[in-house]
């Protein structure tokens, strides 16, 4: 088996520039020689995708409770690391990964959920998969409030009011805090060159990217 491939999440509230980054890391660590699997969560696979349209766009009427939300998600998640995350990693890929298991801790501890429960369903799908890296995209949620209603995008999250999103911003903080071995804050108001640029930085500083 050759070398193992490294794991870069990104995280950050609704409108961060998460796809612009990815795929600006996408096509500079390919220029490099490596190959590279860009992923989101929830989804990643047929079955996560299924699960992904369920737990963002339930039928109009119906809502999950935090716990729910948070086994929908780790369900998706499980088959996501099974089937496409670890298998790549173990192929010397690099996955790029637009979400991961950050983003259920802070969406569903401020929904209502039990943090130590959500750790603890975490931990049990999760295991040792961990990201070699985590960029979390920063920014004031009304300073990105354009950029979310430019993009349209209608689901049980997008729809919260301000007061949520920050709590949002908040929680992400706390996480790049807690593990400032894996986390970096990147201000997602810099020019997008400029946020890969500062992206690209922090890996030939923490990771071997060649």
């Amino acid at each position: 088996m050759g070398t193992p491939g490294r794991f870069i999440s990104l995280e950050g509230g609704e409108g961060g520039g998460k796809s612009t980054l990815i795929a600006g890391l996408r096509g500079a660590l390919e220029a490099r020689g490596l190959e590279v699997i860009v992923t989101r969560e929830p989804g990643g696979t047929p079955l996560s995708e299924q699960v992904r349209a369920l737990a963002l766009t339930p039928p109009e009427g119906e809502t999950w409770s935090p716990l729910a939300h948070a086994l929908l998600m780790n369900t998706a998640r499980e088959d996501h690391l099974r089937k496409l995350i670890r298998p790549a990693l173990a192929s010397g890929k690099w996955v790029l990964c637009d979400r991961f298991a950050d983003s259920t801790l802070v969406y569903q501890a401020i929904d209502g959920g039990d943090l130590g429960s959500l750790r603890q369903i975490q931990d049990i799908v999760v295991g040792d998969t961990q990201p070699d890296l985590t960029f979390i995209l920063d920014a004031a949620p009304e300073d990105l409030l354009e950029r979310r209603e430019k993009r349209a995008v209608s689901d049980v999250f997008e729809a919260k009011d301000l007061s949520f999103h920050q709590k949002v911003r908040e929680g992400f903080k706390a996480i790049a805090e807690e593990a400032p071995e894996r986390c970096v804050l990147i201000d997602a108001l810099m020019d997008p060159e400029q946020v890969l640029e500062a992206a690209l930085q922090a890996i030939d500083a923490r990771l071997e990217a060649t």
